[in-house]
């Protein structure tokens, strides 16, 4: 890859249904900073060469997106855990510290004494359509090299 440039785009998500799990269309283009991992690497990849006003269509299988899902992220943790928190829900979001920093879990199930997360990603182990326009492309500034996402 050349010297890195920061990337606008406005983009729409489905699933292998057809059905849109999110757009852009509606706000502000996505900007990230190629190389820096500030989107999943499939997409990244398929938009590298791209230019301002060019568009793609990019299928991604979830080794190129979100991952696989990984049964060892879905565990039980005492319902003590949730503390402060006056109904805990399935389908609530938690961000939880671990040894490798915050994470946002999924409330999956609850119990009387347990409540079941799931720290995949939701978006794990599917198959992901973008259709993607390139906005814009320019230079990024010394501050956003340094810090490796966009100002």
């Amino acid at each position: 890859m050349t010297e890195s440039r920061v990337v606008s785009i406005h983009y729409t998500l489905k699933n292998d249904e057809g059905e849109v799990l999110d757009s852009s269309r509606e706000r502000e283009p996505l900007s990230y900073l190629e190389g820096a991992q500030n989107i999943i690497s499939g997409l990244e990849e398929a938009l590298t060469d791209k230019a301002q006003g060019d568009e793609a269509q990019v299928s991604l299988d979830p080794e190129n997106a979100y991952g696989e899902v990984r049964e060892e992220l879905v565990q039980p943790v005492p319902s003590s855990a949730f503390e402060g928190v006056e109904k805990v829900e399935p389908g609530m979001q938690f961000q939880a510290e671990t040894p490798g920093g915050p994470q946002i879990v999924r409330v999956v199930s609850v119990e009387d004494e347990t409540v079941t997360i799931d720290a995949n990603h939701p978006l794990a182990g599917q198959r992901l359509h973008f259709d993607v326009e390139v906005v814009d492309t320019r230079e990024p500034s010394d501050e956003e090299k340094e810090h490796g996402h966009v100002h």
